[in-house]
């Protein structure tokens, strides 16, 4: 399942949400946790990859030293 991050502007709080492709084309409702602002914004971290075929406990970092092809 995807995992969204948002940052409140009010108090500069991250937030993670779970939830399905599905979920979120819907419309996500996401709170700070923190104060209670719905004034949030989503942001682009880090990309994970995992490879289920081999057993999904080792994920790939795609980044600087991943080499040519590692996303897309």
């Amino acid at each position: 399942m995807p995992v969204y991050e948002y940052v409140c502007t009010e108090c500069a709080e991250k937030i993670e949400v779970k939830a399905t492709i599905s979920e979120k084309e819907k419309g996500l409702n996401v709170v700070c946790p923190k104060c209670g602002s719905k004034k949030v914004v989503q942001f682009f971290g880090n990309i994970w990859i995992s490879r289920s075929s081999e057993g999904g406990n080792n994920p790939l970092r795609c980044g600087p030293q991943a080499g040519a092809g590692c996303c897309g």
